[in-house]
């Protein structure tokens, strides 16, 4: 189940900097606003911190072993239990796809609703849709030069809206919205880590330099997902709106808004369309990953195209009580006992302390924690396992 180490430690810098520019980083951005402009960079601070600590040992885990995020998971809860989670993340993926879509869609429509008077939302669809399929079926290695071009293009333009941004009147006051704890805050900037936490591993199994290509990887993700976030925090204090195009706008990126919301879209989603794939390939070897890919992104695009976006916010709490207790069992049997087998046959404590932990998380979503949801209930289910572990007779052997 291993795979030829041929990534190299740019190409995964690259590859998670450019997921970091992303539309739907800046949405989750905006929604921070409530919080005010200190508070809000707060969580979007401390918030990172947790998530890409949470989001590099996800990363190890098949960079060490060269395993795909999805097998990574019968380590602790067998083959089927794999089964389970691969079909969850499957499920999530292509929830992300759609809403990438979706979200892109109507960034496109907004904008060429002033430039050009065409309001056109299904065309949008389809359009990013398409390019996503063109990415898809040439493969990463194939188009990687295409994507290094459009990511460092994607980029400067974003630069330009954080110019804007920062040289704009510091915002005092907080827009009317719905009331957000700090410990919510905290929890969007987590989450957003924790989406990429099944896909991570499909890509860390290949570098040439597991631990240094991970870091260097997940920092990548880390500094430009913060400034997203802040631009996204900063624009929506400023003009008042979550409207991504209204931002696009007003810091005069009309044309280039058009190529900013299309191609950022593309290139951060591709992951989610390619990675469905190959967590397909856990549950069957015969399976074509990049035809999975071509069908998820087909199937977001229709969802994208008939089903309107709404709880957004439920959508990312939903992944981080799925895959926060998934992954505090996982590491904790990787790093701290060294577990490597991949046969087990089912592993029903482990499941039973995932269910655990997914309960626990939803109950502490109505509470208001400092740090949010995430960091707690792993640290819980960490524990759980480890005192499972040792009243079982095992002994700690931590090693990569």
């Amino acid at each position: 189940m291993s795979t030829t180490r041929t990534f190299s430690t740019l190409n995964h810098f690259i590859l998670w900097f450019g997921a970091s520019i992303s539309i739907a980083e800046i949405v989750t951005g905006t929604l921070l606003a409530p919080l005010g402009l200190m508070q809000g960079l707060q969580t979007i601070l401390i918030g990172h911190i947790i998530g890409a600590s949470i989001l590099m040992l996800a990363g190890l885990t098949g960079a060490c072993s060269g395993l795909s995020a999805t097998a990574t998971f019968r380590i602790s809860f067998g083959r089927y239990g794999s089964y389970v989670f691969s079909v969850l993340n499957m499920v999530q993926l292509l929830g992300w796809t759609a809403v990438m879509i979706i979200c892109g869609a109507n960034a496109l429509d907004g904008i060429a609703r002033v430039l050009l008077g065409l309001e056109q939302e299904k065309l949008w669809c389809l359009l990013i849709g398409g390019l996503i399929l063109i990415w898809i079926s040439r493969g990463l290695q194939a188009i990687f030069r295409i994507h290094t071009v459009v990511v460092v293009a994607l980029f400067c333009c974003f630069m330009v809206l954080a110019y804007k941004v920062g040289t704009s009147p510091v915002p005092t006051g907080t827009p009317e919205a719905a009331p957000l704890s700090f410990g919510s805050g905290v929890e969007m900037s987590v989450t957003m880590c924790l989406s990429w936490l099944p896909l991570i591993s499909d890509y860390s199994r290949t570098l040439k330099r597991p631990v240094s290509g991970t870091v260097i990887g997940v920092l990548g993700y880390f500094f430009g997902s913060m400034l997203m976030f802040s631009i996204g925090l900063g624009a929506a204090l400023l003009a008042g709106t979550s409207e991504i195009s209204e931002m696009l706008l007003g810091a005069g990126l009309g044309v280039a808004g058009l190529f900013i919301v299309a191609f950022s879209t593309v290139t951060n989603t591709f992951l989610d369309a390619h990675s469905a794939g190959v967590s397909a390939a856990n549950i069957s070897p015969r399976v074509n990953e990049r035809l999975v890919g071509i069908t998820v992104c087909a199937l977001g695009t229709l969802v994208a195209l008939f089903v309107p976006m709404s709880q957004y916010e439920q959508f990312l709490y939903f992944i981080g009580s799925v895959f926060a207790p998934l992954f505090a069992i996982l590491l904790v049997d990787f790093f701290v006992f060294r577990r490597r087998d991949t046969e087990q046959i089912l592993n029903v404590p482990n499941l039973l302390l995932w269910l655990a932990g997914f309960i626990v998380y939803r109950l502490l979503l109505s509470t208001s924690v400092f740090l949010g949801t995430t960091f707690p209930v792993m640290c819980i289910i960490a524990l759980a396992c480890l005192l499972m572990n040792l009243l079982r007779g095992k002994r700690p052997t931590p090693a990569c």
